[in-house]
């Protein structure tokens, strides 16, 4: 009598912690988390709409739920806790799989590995070869608030002066202005901004950590993470992956819908 309800007590408990899917699609529509701005997978473009690799991917997804999307701008600091108070059901916004992110989310396979780079002031190349190299009091450099940059320096750069900001685009200003000698990004994002600016930084472009990126759900959440699974090996199987991928990461065509 006890092994039933003990079986019943973890059966009703799974079944409650598993309804995003379902309540999905009650509500017609997905929630999708993300900080706009990360180039070039999430992005605002002339007429304020969204664009990137992560925004294709989840009107993909909500296509195949068959619902709408409804896409939830969220300050980076802060994204964790506004999908764990349920402000949307899932983060699709290029965050990487971490331990410690583990511990208070579940995360899908990943979708895609990057790693961190250096931009540096165009005065120091040459002078600035890895990372080794700025590890030195004498350095400044600007990383974004709450992401695995910050992290990554503080534990791989001690010795360098670290400068946090809220945005990533605040931070490269401070390289393109003199301000500081390195930002430190993820790969995508800071190939994208050395194009941009080849007059006044270098990028450092072989990444020295490694970083998957994944989908982040609330935990407990079995059934979502095994139908986001199941559709990303899917899609990466039948082509339509590979020709997003290419849209967003072999083409620099989108730079054009940008403000």
């Amino acid at each position: 009598m006890i092994r039933t309800l003990i079986l019943s007590f973890m059966l009703f408990c799974g079944l409650a912690q598993a309804g995003t899917v379902d309540d999905i699609l009650k509500r017609g529509t997905l929630r999708v988390g993300f900080d706009a701005g990360y180039q070039p997978f999430e992005m605002t473009n002339k007429q304020g709409q969204y664009i990137g690799f992560d925004v294709d991917l989840a009107k993909m997804v909500a296509k195949e739920m068959g619902v709408k999307v409804e896409f939830v701008n969220t300050a980076w600091d802060g994204i964790i806790p506004a999908l764990l108070t349920d402000k949307f059901d899932v983060i699709m916004g290029g965050m990487t799989v971490t331990p410690q992110r583990n511990l208070r989310v579940n995360f899908a396979d990943p979708y895609i590995v990057v790693g961190q780079t250096i931009v540096l002031r165009k005065d120091l190349a040459g002078t600035i070869t890895s990372f080794q190299d700025l590890n030195d009091p004498k350095y400044k450099i600007a990383v974004k608030l709450g992401t695995t940059g910050e992290q990554a320096v503080k534990r791989l750069i001690p010795k360098a002066q670290v400068f946090q900001f809220e945005t990533q685009d605040d931070a490269k200003l401070e390289v393109i202005n003199g301000k500081v000698d390195a930002f430190v990004y993820d790969l995508p994002y800071n190939a994208v901004f050395a194009s941009q600016n080849t007059g006044a930084v270098v990028h450092l472009d072989k990444p020295f950590t490694f970083e998957p990126l994944a989908w982040a759900v609330r935990k407990g959440d079995a059934d979502f993470i095994n139908w986001l699974n199941n559709y990303l090996r899917q899609i990466k199987g039948d082509g339509s992956y590979d020709r997003l991928y290419k849209k967003w990461f072999e083409s620099t065509d989108w730079l054009k819908q940008l403000k």
